[in-house]
């Protein structure tokens, strides 16, 4: 086990010395102007900056707060509405074309409904992320009831089992293991338009921060913001992972290939 954490940790910090050496390299050719692609230095003095005069935590708490309330309603949405469209699949045969027709749609697109119908401040953003995760986890949450193998709902059937039961006893932890890809899909949309949502539509936040930035010119700090950004998305995705695998044990779910 502690070689496979080496192993990784060595991967990763390979990837990212190849990167700021590219990195590096443009920079000193001088086709760029520091302006447009400041030095490794310049980003990490910005992320100092950042970091030593708070201002990285503000924007970060904000952004935190909406991503984890549009979130979990999209999760709580998304699961409850995928079971019970899921196992009730002539109601589903009626409302799938509506949720195909809406599911390509930029959650960008609505912004301007959003903003009329919520007024300005947290609310579009929330709205927003909840949109661009909502989808994912409801497609594969139905997906997943229409995959449990019928021989766990025959059982249950013969140990007295019913609904509401059923649903949430045997039929979410059968369909879980596709639930929990639809949770990976939705956290990497939601992250990503809660970044373009505050780009758009806010004050504050990891997105205004790259906005306020690059209206300053200051490139440094934009792409400061970026790398907290990716950072932070990818500590997102591990902690989802973590709380997938508690899951899953709870449950006596095995799937392998897990990373």
């Amino acid at each position: 086990m502690r070689m496979e954490i080496l192993k990784k940790t060595l991967k990763v910090v390979i990837s990212i010395s190849v990167l700021v050496s590219i990195w590096q390299f443009a920079v000193l050719t001088g086709r760029y102007e520091p302006s447009l692609l400041p030095s490794p230095t310049k980003v990490f003095e910005a992320m100092t900056e950042l970091i030593k005069d708070g201002t990285l935590l503000t924007h970060f708490r904000v952004s935190l707060t909406r991503f984890f309330i549009g979130y979990l309603v999209a999760i709580f949405a998304g699961i409850t509405l995928g079971l019970l469209l899921g196992w009730n699949k002539s109601v589903w045969s009626f409302i799938e074309p509506v949720v195909q027709v809406l599911r390509p749609v930029s959650p960008i697109a609505w912004f301007p409904f959003i903003v009329l119908w919520f007024g300005i401040g947290d609310a579009p953003a929330i709205v927003i992320i909840f949109i661009a995760g909502f989808f994912p986890i409801l497609l594969s949450t139905v997906s997943g009831v229409g995959n449990v193998d019928p021989i766990y709902l025959k059982v249950a059937d013969n140990f007295g089992i019913r609904q509401p039961q059923m649903l949430f006893k045997i039929i979410l932890p059968a369909a879980f293991p596709l639930i929990a890809n639809g949770l990976h899909l939705a956290l990497g949309s939601a992250w990503v338009f809660l970044v373009a949502g505050e780009m758009v539509g806010a004050q504050s936040g990891l997105g205004y921060l790259i906005i306020d930035a690059r209206n300053s010119l200051r490139s440094d700090l934009v792409l400061a913001g970026i790398i907290f950004i990716g950072a932070l998305g990818l500590l997102l995705d591990r902690l989802i992972k973590l709380l997938e695998t508690g899951i899953e044990k709870q449950w006596g779910i095995s799937r392998r290939g897990r990373n």
